[in-house]
């Protein structure tokens, strides 16, 4: 793979975070750290209170790339076949028919994924981890590039069904969304009341600028990059220390080494590199790391954060020369 190729890919994630940012006003953090996780292949917990945009940011990339879109409210009465698909009598034709659900899409939401019972939850991070879903005893395939994007509400517990640490290691990155600044809500709040009725998402100004399989091909060249094994190590190193830092009562599994060095791939790629850097890693650890660790409860009583841990690893751990 050679230096233009990937300084195109480059120019051409560019644009789609433009693309992007054209119909979600603010929070362009975000934006970047979906983009890392799409490039990256994997699947996002994103946590915030509702009201945020997160629907429209993922209307928008869905656009933009010309793919499919399924949004899904998780309820206490949800079931699996809700989320997979059954099998139906069609009796014109004398025959059970399949009937697709909505996991068949690109890209799907899940507002609120801990307000559905386990096995729900269970039939949906199944589809994450192996691509494909069984109907009555058959198996589909997901159709590539394939993301979840899940949300759940830091503050309203009542009635949930928190994910354990086995189940939230099934997602690539966590990213928390918070409230705009003043200004960014009065752009918003302008925006939105001008002229549309209701709540209706305007993606008027977005243009379909890629191809599902363009993403598929970028995945490709991230996963594809050069990593110094002095890189990989690094990589490593932060992880172990996660796991026997004072406070931490539960660290994150080599899925996590691995979460880690796919993601900073991703980052590399975005930022036009052919290459990934320690700065690479450090850059993407939070997003990756803040959900695979459990705190103490004396650290939680000090008003500690898995974020302000990370950061302290960081600190301690020494980067390779570059």
């Amino acid at each position: 793979m050679d230096t233009p190729n990937i300084e195109q890919t480059a120019q051409k994630l560019a644009a789609l975070q433009q693309q992007i940012c054209h119909a979600v006003i603010g929070q362009q953090h975000i934006v970047r750290e979906i983009m890392i996780a799409l490039i990256a292949g994997g699947h996002v917990l994103i946590e915030g209170v509702p009201g945020l945009g997160k629907t429209l940011l993922v209307r928008a990339l869905t656009k933009a790339v010309g793919g499919k879109f399924k949004r899904i409210q998780f309820t206490p009465d949800l079931m699996p076949a809700d989320i997979s698909g059954h099998a139906m009598f069609d009796q014109k034709a004398n025959e059970f028919r399949i009937r697709r659900g909505p996991i068949f899409s690109h890209f799907v939401i899940t507002d609120e994924i801990n307000r559905a019972p386990a096995k729900t939850q269970a039939a949906l991070l199944e589809a994450m981890q192996e691509k494909q879903v069984t109907i009555e005893g058959q198996s589909f395939a997901l159709e590539s590039p394939f993301m979840v994007l899940a949300t759940q509400n830091p503050i309203d517990q009542e009635g949930t069904y928190p994910l354990p640490l086995a189940q939230l290691d099934r997602f690539l990155v966590k990213i928390l969304i918070d409230y705009p600044s003043l200004q960014e809500e009065t752009d918003i709040v302008s925006a939105v009341t001008d002229g549309l009725v209701g709540d209706a998402l305007n993606l008027d100004r977005i243009n379909t600028i890629l191809s599902a399989q363009d993403i598929v091909e970028f995945q490709k060249q991230a996963a594809s990059l050069i990593t110094d094994p002095a890189v990989i190590d690094y990589g490593v190193r932060i992880v172990h220390r996660c796991r026997d830092w004072r406070g931490v009562e539960t660290g994150p599994g080599t899925r996590g080494s691995i979460a880690l060095l796919r993601t900073a791939k991703a980052m590399a790629l975005l930022n036009g590199s052919t290459f990934v850097t320690p700065d690479d890693i450090k850059s993407v650890a939070v997003m990756v790391l803040r959900h695979r660790i459990q705190l103490s409860a004396d650290l939680e009583i000090e008003g500690r954060q898995p974020d302000d841990v990370i950061a302290d690893i960081l600190q301690a751990v020494d980067s390779p020369r570059q």
